[in-house]
Formats: structure tokens, C-alpha cells, sequence
């Protein structure tokens, strides 16, 4: 299993900005497509975005398509969420993860999670 930790999380005004980044542990980074969760209070895990092993496609939630952009450096290990135009309902802890299965939609897919990095979001 791959070590992955977050951060970039924060408080942030409506329609403000924050880049979230996730940063991998190993070797076999590329080889693997990775994905962005997030998790508000007494609410299940749901997708927000990911990313195929060379970045050269990326998928979207509806809720955040034109808003979020997800990207990554394999030479650094590390993925990246950039979330403009940023709303109340945005608030939850983000979670990046690896997808061993190359499905990449539902949370069963992914077998390498990080701790996660709070995103609050005021009116």
C-alpha cells in the first residue's frame, strides 16, 4: 500500500479558491489513477474527481464540473485539486486515494486513502 497525505485544506469565503494536494508515497505513483472524496458531517463518502495514471483524462462530479481541476505530476508524486467559484455545500473533509481497479467512481475502487484535510466554506 501507498502512504498519501493531503493538504491545502482550509477556511475560505464563498466563491474563494483553494488547491488541495496529495502527495504519494513509493515508486508506482504513475502507474495508478487517483481520485479525490469528500465527507461532510453524517453524509457518506462521495466522489468529486479523478484523474487516469498520465493525467490525460480527468472526471468530474456534476456538482463541481467548471468549477474544480483536478491535475497531476508524477515526477512529483503528487495530485492536485484545484477548486475555484467555492460554495457553502463544498464544506466536508477531502480525501485523496488511489484507485487499484481503474474504475473510478465509487470509494470500493480505491484501496489508499489519505487522512484527509478539512475544506469550510462561509456564506
Amino acid at each position: 500500500q501507498v502512504q498519501l497525505v493531503e493538504s491545502g485544506g482550509g477556511l475560505v469565503q464563498a466563491g474563494g479558491s483553494l488547491r488541495l494536494s496529495c502527495t504519494a508515497s513509493g515508486r508506482t505513483f504513475g502507474n495508478y489513477a487517483m481520485g479525490w472524496f469528500r465527507q461532510a458531517p453524517e453524509t457518506e463518502r462521495e466522489f468529486v474527481s479523478a484523474i487516469n495514471w498520465s493525467g490525460r483524462n480527468t472526471y468530474y462530479a456534476d456538482s463541481v464540473k467548471g468549477r474544480f481541476t483536478i491535475s497531476r505530476d508524477n515526477a512529483k508524486n503528487t495530485v492536485y485539486l484545484q477548486m475555484n467559484s467555492l460554495k457553502p455545500e463544498d464544506t466536508a473533509v477531502y480525501y485523496c486515494a488511489r484507485s487499484y481497479s481503474g474504475r473510478l467512481y465509487s470509494a470500493r475502487d480505491y484501496d489508499s486513502w489519505g487522512q484527509g484535510t478539512q475544506v469550510t466554506v462561509s456564506s
